[in-house]
């Protein structure tokens, strides 16, 4: 928290590892001779890792840093007050065109840090089939493996059938990394007959010369 931090005066150790105003490494130096830097750039010397040692402290405008923590704190509540749960409904015989872009949305809210309520709603004799709901949830959970876990299992409730989604940041740096090894190994692939060919067609070059 900003109130935590010491400042000027208040940094009592005689050296410190210091970080000026631009952000550059300046090394191990006194504590005087870091103030008065910071006095003559009329910014502050404000002690960021007391712990360190010796201690690391940064020149900046220190009340600019109080106002933009401060602002940091409110838009972090606002977020988190934002944050709840989305709904989206499907239908058990929805085509896949209306699959894909209600499924999308979801992806959406879930990487917006939303829950998302999934509801399948049955109509008529449709209520006799709660199975096709249940491939309909399934068919979602499957797209959406890389960024959702299941928070609610399917449930019917009434005439409708019921699943509740939250964002699985686990599960985001995992499916990168699948991906990338993916897109590596499509790389080597790519590559394996460009060398095959080119060492089946050297010979030729050759007789030709």
């Amino acid at each position: 928290m900003p109130g935590d931090h010491r400042v000027n005066e208040r940094i009592r150790v005689e050296s410190i590892r210091l970080i000026d105003n631009e952000g550059n490494q300046r090394g191990v130096t006194t504590t005087r001779e870091a103030l008065s830097l910071a006095r003559s750039l009329d910014l502050d010397l404000v002690e960021i890792a007391p712990t360190a040692q010796p201690p690391v402290c940064r020149i900046m405008d220190y009340g600019k840093f109080k106002f933009d923590e401060a602002q940091k704190a409110k838009e972090s509540r606002r977020k988190t007050q934002n944050v709840g749960v989305k709904e989206m409904k499907y239908r058990p015989k929805i085509g896949p065109g209306d699959f894909d872009t209600k499924t999308r949305l979801v992806e959406k809210f879930l990487t917006e840090g939303h829950k998302v309520k999934v509801t399948i709603m049955f109509r008529g004799r449709e209520s006799a089939h709660p199975e096709l709901g249940k491939k309909i949830l399934d068919r979602i959970i499957e797209k959406l493996v890389d960024i959702a876990k299941v928070e609610s299992a399917a449930k019917l409730d009434g005439r409708n059938m019921i699943m509740v989604l939250g964002p699985d940041k686990k599960a985001k740096p995992k499916a990168d990394a699948v991906k990338d090894e993916v897109s590596a190994a499509s790389v080597v692939s790519a590559e394996v007959p460009m060398a095959v060919e080119a060492s089946v067609s050297a010979p030729e070059s050759q007789e030709e010369s």
